[in-house]
């Protein structure tokens, strides 16, 4: 997990990134590790396509720990009602997304204004990006192929 250093001030709080898709066994985790300086979690909203299990309580260290879910959504978020009344709203990363650590690096940044979706499909891009040698560039630089014989003929495809 990474939280930002300044929590409610940006879209995200922060991120989590699970080790599985089994809610009950990764929430207990989140929740009992969780720094003593945020309060202790009062309840969470999860988002359903982010997991394999849907349980209404989860047993953690101070007892069962209620739970519910947003309807119809695929957000990647978890929403932590803490018991001094505020709410961490984090990104859950999938298990098994190639840039996890980028994404909670985005996520935790309190100048960050980018939806979950947004900070997953930004990573997924920048993973693909980082190569450079297999990916097309288009440039307007203009030129020409009449003028520059190396360049080639134009695609007409």
């Amino acid at each position: 997990m990474r939280l930002s250093p300044t929590p409610g001030k940006a879209t995200l709080d922060g991120a989590w990134w699970p080790q599985s898709r089994d809610l009950a066994f990764e929430l207990a985790d989140l929740v009992d590790h969780l720094p003593a300086e945020h309060g202790r979690v009062h309840r969470v909203l999860y988002s359903r396509p982010d997991w394999d299990t849907q349980p209404h309580l989860v047993p953690v260290a101070r007892g069962p720990l209620k739970t519910g879910s947003f309807p119809r959504d695929d957000t990647h978020l978890v929403m932590l009602r803490m018991s001094t009344r505020t709410d961490l709203r984090l990104l859950v990363v999938p298990p098994d997304h190639p840039t996890g650590d980028q994404a909670m690096r985005l996520a935790a940044d309190p100048a960050n204004r980018w939806s979950t979706a947004q900070i997953l499909a930004a990573e997924e891009f920048d993973q693909h990006d980082e190569g450079g040698d297999d990916i097309e560039h288009w440039t307007d630089e203009g030129g020409s192929w009449w003028t520059n014989p190396e360049a080639g003929p134009p695609s007409f495809r």
